[in-house]
């Protein structure tokens, strides 16, 4: 039932005329009399009794009045109750596919602490679909690397990390500082396909006639570091994927590194609120930990 057809209903009722209550909804009374037998079609019984002096209500009109005033007050209170309702803020957040599942557990972690009414979106992607998402609004800000195609962006730099060389934690080279490259001929290796730096990775090697045979490529950097721990490979990915069970090694004469940080969308004018907040907080922690 159409709520336009209510409130000539009511209006009728309370007006006892058709002529004023086509003026109170602000329609022409032929429109206001078709609305009316409509309704009186959809609920099958006549509403009003009409003569030419007055408009009274019928028996079946007057049990119908009770609900159609019950049913516009909760129209009304519901209306009222929405529109007073906190609204969330809701965030959208880009992540770089290549940000380790541990840092990104903390942040989400840290911010349902203060999430104080804010929601979180995100979406796991590459590079260049962040940039783009970036750009035209889809995403309001991102936790990436920063590159110079982002510089248009506002930008704050979080984490400077290298590249290293991760080894099983029984490896023979785990207990190595730095190795030089050629020390690498006869490892078999794992390839993290999504690897920002895997043109200098591949060059290094190449470099040093380096061309060993490879027991995984994958898409999936946990992946990659769980069979590096289950000792079928060794692989090259940022200092922060370290993780129990497997050892960084350094490589040398390898000196690529990334500097993670967040990028915020031109549409975002304000530069906090609790995500922000627990990407600082998680990555400040981290660096702590590292000082220490």
């Amino acid at each position: 039932m159409d709520r336009y057809l209510l409130r000539y209903f009511l209006a009728v009722a309370e007006l006892g005329s058709f002529s004023k209550a086509a003026a109170r909804v602000s329609v022409t009374q032929p429109t206001l009399s078709v609305g009316i037998a409509k309704l009186e079609q959809e609920v099958g019984a006549r509403l009003f009794e009409r003569t030419t002096r007055r408009v009274s209500l019928t028996p079946a009109g007057s049990r119908f009045l009770v609900h159609a005033r019950r049913i516009t007050q909760e129209y009304e209170a519901a209306l009222r109750e929405v529109a007073e309702a906190p609204q969330l803020k809701r965030v959208r957040a880009g992540i770089l596919s290549t940000i380790p599942a541990h840092d990104l557990e903390r942040v989400v972690a840290q911010h349902a602490k203060h999430a104080d009414g804010e929601a979180l979106e995100m979406l796991d992607s590459t590079e260049r679909d962040i940039a783009n998402r970036l750009s035209d609004g889809r995403l309001d800000l991102a936790l990436t690397i920063l590159r110079p195609n982002l510089d248009s962006f506002a930008r704050e730099a979080l984490r400077s990390e290298p590249y290293v060389l991760f080894v099983a934690a029984n490896h023979k080279l785990a207990g190595a500082e730095s190795i030089e490259g050629g020390a690498l001929a006869g490892e078999t290796m794992i390839v993290r396909r999504q690897c920002e730096g895997l043109p200098e990775v591949s060059r290094y090697f190449t470099s040093r006639d380096v061309r060993p045979s490879f027991s995984l490529r994958t898409l999936s950097d946990d992946r990659a570091m769980s069979m590096v721990a289950a000792g079928i490979g060794v692989t090259v990915a940022p200092s922060s994927f370290k993780r129990p069970g497997v050892a960084a090694v350094a490589l040398a004469g390898f000196s690529l590194s990334r500097e993670v940080g967040l990028v915020f969308s031109d549409r975002v004018r304000e530069r906090a609120g609790a995500f922000v907040e627990a990407v600082r907080a998680t990555y400040a922690a981290s660096a702590g930990r590292k000082s220490r």
